[in-house]
């Protein structure tokens, strides 16, 4: 039996992490290489569904907990089609990164990698809720490998986003398992599985997506990171997100909706940014609506769009991450604004990037044409105009900012003088297999299609779809051209929802330190200062206090002296005070204290008889 056939890929990828810091140099940019190689062998070793039975799965790696079963290795031909890029793309940015000689940063993004392939082959609710949170907490130390202020921020930023998503999906997820008694996961039926655990895992997932208004983590984190770590964030969380809502949200009519809305945010957003790698991010919200909005239109032709469309995007984007953090790499800035001629000495980096751009833009011969094209099919055989409009106008607004916008004010525009090299070689390599991918699928993309959930039937290169596409990118770039004065950035800052818990936090934990800080203050002030002082000095001095007072009539009828008197007092309270109670002293307090008790008692049964 072949060795890999019933291994979970995330395995490998997660314990051959813990071995990186062994390796030195190259060896250990060598080996972070191999990590991902065999993960992909891995995947392509899994068992497949027979012609003509694409749904059906495998289980494997089945382990009893709390008499449920927990399935680490769930294979079907979805699971098998993320798997695929996930590893692919991870062997191309560890040929990008094979500069980097920090092992903090490769163990970091080996973990999210693997927890990432861990998620997508889970089987059953538990397995993949605690996969998802290894996802959070090890992107988290992704983002703080570059090791600035603003990083460090971000990451705390981020991960307070995360951990509330994560607790929606937990709440959610404890509620249905208590409904239907079982951890299993699979599809959650629209018309009659709508509950509150199902909606809160839901939630739980579009935070991950990056559904707005919880989006702002993704362009306040992602640029903050490293050039490696930008790159390898934008491939897995996001596309994570869209295999379980492919997986278990399949025809959740919402979704459409909040697909449609991510499309156009993103667009708006990217048009306004000044910095180029948050033109990049803003531009994974876009993307990511097409493949949420492709969940909620549901069925075989728009399930396998979406992930084609993950597959496709996933290449694209970390192509345009690639080319952007090697400018970022090679200038030190990352600002449309200080940024311009750098297609006289990194033509390569411009080539590249161009590919990536055109991709993105669904330009034909590009892997774009030949994935999104399909959702757009879906929605338009579904007859869900409106939709279909919205996607094929955010379609063309793809172009406007990641077309155009970023190879324009990058590499072109004003000539600010910088003169930096080239890209490094290993760079130009990876970025030169992802280019050679996004034009090879986009005019060959029969082994993309053979992989993916369902075999449906549809034909990208038709005349209608060609001539439709090429119109709507001649019409965006004509707009961008005119509109070209008005599109010149300058030195500014969009500000997005992340401003509210930005600014709101600080308000709001501001408010706290005074309130309850202050309370807490006055409180001390009293109690501590006053009270405590108080009713340690009655303790003190009030049993002798208590004791001379009651012994004074009875001295007077004695006919005692006033100066016998005063002896008498400074004797008992002596006594007192070292706790030495005269017999005949103690035995009136004794009584004293049974006849209050008795008053107290008869009081009670008094009331009680009453009622």
């Amino acid at each position: 039996m072949n060795l890999f056939a019933d291994l979970p890929p995330a395995f490998i990828v997660l314990i051959g992490a813990l071995l990186v810091p062994l390796f030195r140099g190259h060896w250990r940019s060598a080996w972070v290489i191999l990590l991902p190689v065999v993960a992909f062998i891995n995947v392509a070793c899994l068992p497949s569904p027979a012609e003509g039975a694409e749904t059906i799965s495998w289980s494997m790696h089945v382990f009893p907990w709390l008499d449920q079963p927990l399935t680490l290795l769930r294979v079907d031909r979805l699971a098998k089609a993320f798997g695929y890029i996930f590893a692919l793309n991870a062997v191309a940015a560890f040929i990008y990164a094979f500069y980097v000689k920090k092992s903090t940063q490769h163990v970091a993004a080996l973990i999210y990698i693997g927890s990432a392939l861990g998620a997508v082959f889970a089987g059953d609710l538990i397995t993949l809720y605690v996969f998802w949170e290894i996802m959070a907490v090890s992107s988290t130390f992704v983002i703080l490998a570059r090791n600035t202020e603003r990083a460090r921020g971000a990451a705390f930023r981020y991960l307070m986003i995360h951990i509330v998503g994560g607790l929606f999906f937990l709440a959610g997820l404890v509620i249905t398992i208590s409904h239907t008694g079982s951890i299993a996961f699979h599809g959650f039926d629209f018309a009659t599985e709508q509950n509150t655990g199902t909606w809160l895992i839901l939630i739980g997932i579009l935070v991950n997506a990056a559904a707005p208004p919880l989006s702002a983590w993704l362009s306040d984190a992602y640029p903050e990171a490293s050039v490696t770590g930008g790159l390898i964030l934008s491939a897995y969380t996001t596309k994570t997100a869209v295999y379980v809502l492919l997986r278990g949200f399949d025809g959740w009519e919402p979704l459409i909706w909040v697909g449609c809305f991510m499309s156009v945010y993103g667009i708006i957003y990217a048009l306004l940014e000044n910095d180029m790698r948050r033109i990049l991010a803003y531009s994974i919200i876009n993307q990511v609506g097409f493949m949420v909005a492709a969940a909620g239109i549901g069925g075989p032709m728009a399930i396998s769009g979406a992930t084609a469309h993950a597959f496709c995007h996933i290449i694209y984007k970390s192509l345009l991450w690639m080319s952007a953090g090697a400018v970022l790499y090679r200038v030190g800035k990352s600002k449309c604004t200080e940024l311009g001629g750098l297609y006289k000495t990194m033509p390569w980096t411009l080539v590249f990037g161009t590919i990536g751009a055109l991709a993105i833009s669904a330009v034909p011969l590009t892997s774009g044409f030949t994935s999104k094209t399909i959702i757009l099919q879906a929605a338009e055989a579904k007859g869900l105009f409106w939709p279909w409009l919205i996607l094929e106008i955010a379609s063309a607004g793809v172009f406007l900012h990641a077309g155009i916008k970023f190879p324009y004010f990058v590499f072109f525009n004003v000539d600010r003088g910088l003169r930096p090299k080239e890209a490094p070689k290993t760079m130009l390599w990876a970025m030169g297999f992802l280019a050679f991918l996004c034009i090879f699928l986009g005019v060959y993309p029969k082994p993309l299609y053979d992989i993916l959930p369902y075999r449906v039937d549809y034909t990208a290169w038709t005349l209608p779809h060609v001539v439709t596409q090429m119109q709507l990118l001649m019409l965006s770039a004509l707009v961008f051209f005119l509109l070209l004065p008005l599109l010149k950035r300058t030195p500014t800052l969009s500000l997005d929802t992340d401003w509210f818990y930005r600014k709101g936090g600080r308000l709001f934990a501001d408010l706290m330190d005074r309130s309850l800080n202050g309370a807490n203050t006055v409180v001390s002030r009293v109690v501590n200062g006053r009270a405590v002082p108080a009713i340690a000095e009655f303790f003190r001095h009030g049993p002798s206090y208590l004791a001379t007072t009651a012994l004074l009539p009875i001295w007077k009828m004695q006919g005692h002296s006033r100066d016998e008197i005063a002896r008498r007092r400074d004797r008992v309270y002596q006594r007192c005070e070292r706790g030495a109670f005269p017999i005949g002293i103690t035995a009136c307090l004794a009584v004293l204290l049974l006849a209050l008790l008795f008053v107290v008692s008869l009081a009670t049964h008094h009331v009680h008889w009453h009622r």
